[in-house]
């Protein structure tokens, strides 16, 4: 088996989040569950919903590409599988991500519909409440998916929101048979308690099946996975079931648990909570980074809570701060 040229490869979304400020009043005259993700499935739904908004920032996201953004800015080699359109914001998008170190080769694809994006409403307390129009990623063909790419990453990781669609998902199997036939580990992030609601049985199957080496869930993810209404049930129910299992629980912190072994980290300090957007993909890329590089789990755990605590601090969920030198004193 040839050593791995890059630390991380991933497949997700290729979306461009626009974020705007709002109170609770609005979150529920829009219908939606405050902290949740919704889809919408048409241009003129998202176009409809971008006209409420107040002043808009646009950033670069997708769960998966937020992940290896965050990998890069640690100092790790990362590629990135994602469909944009031949639009302005398919530009963006491709811009964003080869200039945080990640190499991105999908070819655009032309015609409708536009790239994806996300249109987050930020509440005073932090929390995300996402509105995602999917666009051209839910188009990613089996095509892209290189052979020669894949086997080239220590680790594959696969987000559950690139699930929904057929095509994608056709893909991501592919991908992951390519990396499990070239020795490499499979991670797999459960994304929402929405995705598990439509692909339960799909993800409980990889699990059973042994296709998933690292599984990232939050809380409500496990416990939706699980169909428990208690942590440590659903601990209990999935013990064994996957080697290394990653579950974020907010301001409490984290735990691992492989084997035998439970390790528990709390959560990094923070002078001020922001936004939330991306606090799981910049855990999962501090804990990836930590494997990838063969650092411990309690280690790994580290660097995704000081991940995370850097992307909350501010809004967007790229890096703004110097995650090295984070990772760096958080490591001593």
């Amino acid at each position: 088996m040839t050593q791995p040229t890059y630390d991380v490869v991933a497949i997700g979304n290729a979306i461009v989040d626009i974020l705007a400020q709002a109170d609770d009043a609005f979150i529920e005259e829009i219908g939606v569950t405050k902290g949740s993700m919704q889809l919408m499935f048409s241009p003129a739904e998202a176009d409809a919903l971008y006209a409420k908004m107040g002043p808009g920032r646009e950033v670069s996201g997708g769960s998966a590409a937020n992940t290896v953004a965050g990998i890069a800015a640690m100092g790790g080699k990362c590629a990135f599988i994602g469909q944009v359109a031949d639009d302005q914001l398919g530009t963006v998008f491709a811009h964003d991500i080869r200039a945080a170190g990640v190499d991105f080769d999908t070819a655009t694809r032309a015609g409708d519909p536009t790239t994806a994006r996300c249109l987050i409403f930020v509440t005073p307390d932090g929390q995300r409440t996402m509105n995602t129009f999917l666009g051209a990623s839910q188009f990613l063909p089996a095509a892209a998916i290189d052979e020669a790419l894949i086997a080239s990453g220590a680790i594959l990781y696969l987000e559950g929101y690139l699930w929904d669609p057929e095509e994608p998902r056709a893909a991501m199997r592919r991908a992951i048979q390519i990396a499990r036939d070239n020795g490499r580990k499979v991670a797999f992030t459960l994304s929402d308690v929405f995705c598990i609601s439509r692909h339960g049985d799909d993800f409980r199957t990889l699990i059973a099946d042994g296709m998933i080496d690292i599984l990232f869930a939050n809380e409500s993810e496990l416990l939706a996975l699980c169909e428990h209404e208690s942590f440590e049930d659903a601990v209990a129910h999935i013990h064994g079931k996957v080697p290394l299992l990653v579950v974020t629980r907010g301001e409490h912190g984290a735990m691992a648990l492989s084997g035998t072994d439970r390790i528990e980290v709390g959560a990094a300090p923070i002078e001020r909570l922001v936004d939330t957007t991306g606090a799981g993909d910049l855990f999962a890329a501090g804990f990836l980074h930590g494997q990838a590089k063969g650092l411990s789990i309690e280690a790994s755990l580290r660097l995704g809570a000081i991940g995370a605590a850097e992307i909350i601090q501010h809004y967007g969920a790229r890096p703004e701060g110097d995650l090295k030198a984070l990772a760096a004193a958080a490591l001593g």
